[in-house]
């Protein structure tokens, strides 16, 4: 009796797998993506709620420890049960002052970029439905702030200003306006050619009903995506200015004051390494946090608009 060929071999054997067996590997690469979208958002919800309770957080009794600029320890402490991320270079605890840091970088990447959004997207949205004169202007404003090295501009503003939280802000927000107006321009181009837009225009709805109804809210969700990406830039951006002393006043902690005050003690003692490698750590996973959320909100909203 003849052997049966390949092909029914690999269709009986095929045919003979359970229900169960072959949908395991699809559950499985969803349950990785969706894994790789609740980590980031539950790091970035723990942050949040650090930042917004520890002003609370210091009445409870027992967790007094979260005043940022109280010395409660000796110096340089390592990790332990009593101080869970150890003491900085004078005794303060690292954990209260990473805390208290994060409402520096949090009010700094969400109010910059939540004013930044606003404006630019004005701007862009504006100069890409009217075209024209208007365009040439806006854009070309915008494409000469862009021009600037961002980080020297961000300097010059704030040493203009003050080294306050208030003037950071500012001028971090006006560095990430052209930004956020050349992406609103682009994608205005592009929805503005779309047939509902024109069949709207066919219909003699007026340019602001056409603007509110039809192309803010296909504009509005990609910069939503591209804003979680430039909140992560603007805590960068903030503790790039802390590490040069340009951020906010001492005592107030940052992010970036703790990772170059540490930094200063690693040659003379590389023990204490945790005193700048443990803000380094925390600014590391907030920033990669949100370019993942940035990422998978963006897919999305792609996958939305290719069904249209």
């Amino acid at each position: 009796m003849a052997a049966p060929a390949p092909e029914l071999i690999s269709l009986t054997s095929a045919n003979e797998i359970s229900p169960t067996e072959v949908v395991t590997p699809r559950k499985k690469r969803r349950w990785r993506g969706q894994l790789g979208t609740v980590v980031p958002v539950v790091w970035i919800t723990l942050v949040t709620l650090g930042a917004l309770l520890a002003p609370w957080l210091n009445k409870v009794p027992g967790i007094r420890l979260l005043k940022y600029d109280k010395i409660v320890a000796k110096k340089g402490l390592t990790p332990s049960a009593k101080h869970w991320l150890g003491t900085d270079e004078i005794g303060r605890s690292i954990l209260s002052r990473l805390i208290w840091g994060g409402r520096v970088a949090l009010a700094v990447g969400i109010v910059s970029v939540l004013v930044a959004l606003i404006v630019g997207g004005f701007i862009g949205l504006i100069a890409g439905y009217y075209r024209g004169k208007i365009e040439l202007v806006l854009m070309t404003l915008a494409s000469t702030i862009l021009s600037f090295p961002a980080l020297i501009l961000v300097l010059s503003i704030v040493a203009f200003l003050g080294n306050n939280l208030r003037n950071i802000v500012a001028a971090i927000a006006i560095v990430a306006i052209p930004a956020f107006a050349r992406q609103a321009y682009a994608v205005t181009l592009a929805v503005s050619q779309r047939e509902y837009v024109m069949a709207a225009r066919s219909l003699g709805a007026k340019n602001k009903r056409i603007i509110i109804r039809e192309v803010l809210p296909n504009v509005i969700l990609p910069l939503s995506a591209y804003a979680l990406v430039i909140t992560a830039v603007a805590i960068v951006a903030e503790g790039g200015l802390a590490f040069l002393g340009a951020s906010v006043e001492r005592p107030t902690p940052s992010w970036g004051t703790m990772i170059n005050d540490g930094r200063k003690l690693l040659v003379s003692d590389p023990s204490i390494w945790h005193i700048s490698m443990i803000p380094v750590a925390c600014m590391f996973l907030t920033v990669l946090s949100l370019n993942l959320i940035g990422d998978r909100v963006r897919g999305l909203i792609d996958g939305k608009e290719s069904k249209l």
